[in-house]
């Protein structure tokens, strides 16, 4: 049975529906920066996914080739996530996609090194014949965070949202969104298939002590 981290680690990716606080430790991801509307077809985002998955599946794929990496297990491709941001907005405009800046993520596991990482991007390169250049390895603390499991659109996520300000004021604690703390989102939906209302998207802020 292929390890799959959405089980594994629960407490990352398959929160409850009202908030909670979980400290999230350093994880190593694939990472492509970009900027622009999310949904443009053809558009920077679109593309930066299909670099991802282009060196997930080299590094998942690597038992069947001549690299074998030490530590390797099989595994389940961990979710798509995303850090989003806008110059000048506190929080999200949905209503100006456009003005969106992202990173856009998929976790490497543990064992990955940053060697391995580099292998596959060259082995992706050749093989695919395909400029991986805007590609990263991105080591991210993450810290105190609040999240919270968000059903239904993206459009509708600041409902959710809201609910978790609301919680974390109770509780004692402040946002603590950055230029290096982003607005995170975790998708467990592909949302090439399933309807909007039933899409299911982690949403985890990053949060300080008062």
């Amino acid at each position: 049975m292929a390890f799959d981290y959405k089980k594994e680690y629960k407490e990352f990716y398959m929160p409850p529906k009202t908030p909670t606080i979980i400290t999230v430790p350093s994880m190593n991801y694939i990472a492509v920066r970009g900027q622009g509307n999310p949904n443009e077809e053809d558009g920077a985002y679109k593309q930066a996914i299909g670099l991802l998955y282009g060196i997930a599946f080299t590094i998942k794929m690597s038992k069947k080739g001549n690299r074998q990496i030490e530590g390797y297990f099989d595994y389940v491709v961990p979710p798509l996530e995303g850090f989003w941001w806008q110059d000048g907005v506190q929080g999200i405009d949905y209503s100006h996609k456009e003005n969106f800046k992202w990173i856009s993520l998929i976790r490497l596991p543990d064992f990955v090194t940053k060697a391995d990482y580099e292998w596959a991007v060259s082995e992706a390169a050749a093989k695919k014949k395909t400029d991986f250049s805007k590609v990263e390895f991105l080591t991210y603390d993450e810290g105190l965070c609040v999240q919270c499991m968000h059903i239904g659109s993206y459009d509708n996520e600041p409902a959710t949202v809201q609910l978790m300000h609301e919680f974390i004021e109770r509780e004692g604690y402040a946002l603590a969104i950055s230029d290096k703390r982003f607005h995170h989102e975790i998708y467990l939906s592909d949302a090439r298939r399933i309807a909007p209302e039933k899409l299911k998207t982690v949403i985890r802020h990053p949060i300080a002590a008062l």
